[in-house]
């Protein structure tokens, strides 16, 4: 059963998100409503700027808190807005289990289509692997938009033979611009911040012409065979729940270690507003656990 801060929290995310998301689909609203927020750094933690292979972004890590690794975090965003910034509730959340956390400030659409995103996260990733401070393990996780970029970061780094994470988390990731899944047309009510008519207006401004298809662009269509071990955690009630629950099936029947956990609901990254919800503490435990349990030497 749902607490009745989720169902508070999906409520108002109708109202103040999904409204005028569905009144005016732009993306001027897009951004107004999904990046503006600029939480400050919570307390217990610190932000600093850095470079790493090229590309800007923030590190956030604790005080008094020994590192157990380095955890590569992608924001979502729809691929056209947020930043390292938007998402310190998740960065510092990790941070404050024993993680590095870099997030990445990859360039967003329609400035930079595809696949710009992604090469920024590629290229942030493989600096991390040589850094002397990255000898601990590395793991990425992502959400929405940055859960499709942490899966087809994946895909890119065994095209180029390098090393993978040793575990990937996803969050409501995003997988598949095609929209074949039920839930895209099932839950475009159901769903707290987006409707079907929302979805392709993200999709042209990411994609332009592209093909949708492309497994990097939509790894619902690739070949997941040599991919780390993963975990997805999604809302039943998303737009967006079918994405991942189909791509962990095509992962356990690729061999992968994978874990998939839905959650009623609860509204799109729920993850973000742990200090207000109890699911989004237990999503954030779980996929900490798995984190944690792959990145023992």
């Amino acid at each position: 059963m749902a607490s009745w801060q989720a169902h508070a929290a999906a409520m108002v995310c109708k109202l103040i998100i999904k409204r005028p998301l569905v009144k005016l689909p732009t993306l001027a609203t897009i951004r107004k409503t999904l990046g503006a927020a600029r939480p400050n750094v919570p307390r217990g933690c610190v932000a600093m700027d850095d470079v790493v292979g090229g590309i800007r972004g923030e590190w956030i890590t604790a005080h008094d808190v020994t590192p157990i690794g380095t955890l590569l975090y992608i924001h979502g965003g729809a691929h056209v807005t947020c930043s390292p910034l938007t998402h310190r509730p998740i960065t510092s959340w990790f941070a404050k289990r024993g993680w590095r956390v870099f997030a990445p400030d990859y360039r967003l659409a329609p400035e930079n289509q595809f696949p710009a995103g992604l090469e920024d996260c590629v290229a942030a990733y493989r600096a991390l692997l040589v850094r002397d401070d990255t000898r601990k393990p590395l793991v990425v996780a992502g959400d929405s938009a940055g859960g499709n970029l942490t899966l087809a970061l994946c895909l890119s780094l065994r095209d180029l033979k390098a090393p993978q994470p040793a575990a990937i988390a996803m969050f409501s990731p995003v997988l598949d611009f095609t929209w074949s899944g039920s839930s895209s047309v099932d839950n475009s009510e159901r769903c707290a911040m987006f409707s079907k008519d929302i979805l392709p207006v993200g999709a042209q401004l990411y994609l332009d012409k592209h093909d949708p298809r492309d497994p990097l662009a939509s790894p619902y269509y690739a070949d997941l065979q040599g991919l780390p071990p993963m975990i997805f955690h999604a809302g039943s009630d998303e737009i967006l729940r079918d994405d991942s629950i189909r791509v962990a099936s095509h992962a356990k029947q690729a061999g992968l270690d994978v874990q998939l956990r839905t959650w009623p609901v609860v509204p799109h990254v729920w993850q973000m507003l742990h200090p207000l919800i109890p699911e989004a503490r237990e999503s954030l435990n779980l996929v900490n656990i798995f984190l944690r349990e792959h990145a023992k030497p």
